[in-house]
């Protein structure tokens, strides 16, 4: 089955690179993605551009020094945000990565994969120019197990012809009663600058080739606190997402793979970001609203828990929106889930009957983390809350907790508990780092200060559930693995 779908997704991504410089636009720049799968629905999620591809040949930055730029997201000063990162005589459209958005209507086409005679097909509407030219479908009545193939076409307006068109696919979840093979990998970290090929990060070349069911991206996904521009206003923030998504191996497995994105403090604001915040001209809740809203083919719950067949349950959580400001004393009020969030955590993983149960966290929960660091459970300033959590959790023994934020790769087994957590690490070497490889602590399973993504399969063997764990280094080498029976 996964040689058909590979051959499938080949084709799909040939056949989406053909013929566009033949017509004027507008076109699929930014391809599309799906997000919030499970057994009966999906949301898409597309932007239209004026190119073809991001403009790789554009503008070199000009760099702010760290005082101007510490001094400008505090008090910004929108003349000086442009001057200082743009060439005299330029305009954002012109820099490098750039990929402008442009207005037009888009149609969208899905069927499962060998039955294109149960084609569903979606009226014309036009992307939102207020949302920086994109649009969502929701889709509803989906069939569990499934292979959808996805077909979207642009053009400018009902008189002109079709501009451009792209296909891909997503899986849903098989139904909560059957046995299933699962693969999925999770990712964090990324920056157009630290990407490690001109095409994106090479990670997304390796994890094409495992055909996954399913990918989390648990934030993190751009940077808009890091130079090259520092996205201090809305236009900068909306230009550094169009740049990354442009790039062609992020564009094509995100076209091809059933996905999932969080969000974090960097593509919400900037480091450790929380309620009442600005940054540059941006607020906290507009920052919010970027992601969620826009950027990203998000729901109104930005939580969510998906059966992924009999022998694996995952739980997506929200790191940002709930949380109370770092700055505040800890106790029994400070939190990161939120009131709601952690009562329905509780609640659902108690009630579930899955062989194996993967909470999915932007930031960790046992780390180890630096001394300095005041933004998750594994810091002082959330102990409180954070040992609430850990106690709830040591209950289980086949509750497993993956996260992102961390720039290097772990697995943590405190002694005398039955808590493991396993840090992906950054998605590229170059953005790796922020501990050291000789500090080893007595919780480490494993520590790789180094860059890749964790993959995780659910099989069965001889009637027991067995669910592996493995660190993948950039190039697709398995540098650590831990193996669970159930």
């Amino acid at each position: 089955m996964k040689i058909f779908v590979a051959a499938f997704i080949i084709l799909s991504v040939l056949f989406s690179c053909q013929k566009k410089s033949e017509t004027e636009g507008p076109y699929f720049g930014n391809g599309f993605h799906n997000g919030w799968a499970d057994q009966h629905s999906v949301v898409i999620w597309t932007r239209l551009t004026q190119n073809p591809e991001g403009n790789s040949a554009g503008e070199k930055f000009l760099i702010p020094t760290s005082k101007e730029h510490r001094q400008l997201a505090k008090e910004p000063d929108l003349e000086k945000i442009y001057d200082l990162q743009i060439p005299q005589g330029l305009t954002l459209d012109k820099m490098i990565g750039a990929c402008p958005g442009a207005s037009g209507e888009v149609q969208l086409s899905y069927f499962p994969l060998g039955k294109p005679e149960n084609k569903i097909q979606t009226e014309w509407i036009a992307v939102d120019k207020n949302k920086n030219f994109t649009t969502k479908w929701k889709l509803e009545n989906l069939q569990p197990g499934t292979l959808y193939v996805v077909e979207i076409e642009a053009r400018k307006n009902a008189d002109s012809k079709i501009s451009d068109k792209i296909e891909g696919a997503f899986r849903t979840p098989p139904a909560p009663d059957k046995e299933s093979e699962t693969e999925f990998c999770i990712v964090t970290c990324h920056d157009y600058w630290r990407k490690d090929t001109t095409d994106g990060h090479k990670i997304y070349d390796v994890m094409m080739k495992m055909f996954p069911d399913f990918y989390v991206h648990t934030g993190d996904i751009e940077y808009y606190d890091k130079p090259e521009p520092y996205a201090l206003t809305e236009e900068i923030m909306f230009f550094k997402w169009d740049r990354l998504f442009a790039l062609p191996l992020q564009r094509n497995f995100w076209a091809n793979t059933t996905s999932y994105f969080m969000k974090d403090d960097h593509d919400v604001l900037d480091d450790d970001a929380f309620p009442g915040r600005t940054y540059g001209t941006v607020s906290w809740d507009r920052g919010l609203e970027i992601f969620d809203d826009i950027q990203n083919p998000s729901k109104d719950t930005t939580y969510k828990t998906i059966r992924w067949g009999k022998d694996l349950q995952i739980w997506l959580t929200e790191g940002r929106r709930f949380r109370s400001k770092n700055t505040d004393p800890d106790g029994p009020k400070k939190t990161i889930f939120g009131k709601a969030q952690k009562e329905w955590l509780f609640k659902t993983i108690k009630e579930s009957d899955a062989a194996f149960k993967v909470i999915i966290n932007a930031n960790p929960i046992i780390g180890p983390d630096r001394t300095n660091k005041k933004d998750n459970y594994s810091n002082l300033n959330f102990k409180y809350e954070g040992d609430e959590i850990r106690e709830f959790l040591n209950q289980f023994d086949n509750v497993f907790l993956c996260n992102g934020d961390r720039h290097w790769q772990y697995v943590s087994h405190p002694e005398g508990t039955k808590l493991w957590e396993f840090g992906c690490g950054a998605g590229a070497d170059s953005h790796a780092g922020g501990w050291s490889q000789e500090d080893v602590r007595p919780e480490h399973r494993f520590l790789r200060v180094k860059g890749g993504f964790l993959r995780g399969e659910v099989s069965r063997k001889n009637g027991s559930a067995i669910l592996t764990f493995q660190h993948i280094d950039v190039d697709g080498n398995v540098v650590h693995e831990e193996v669970f029976e159930r």
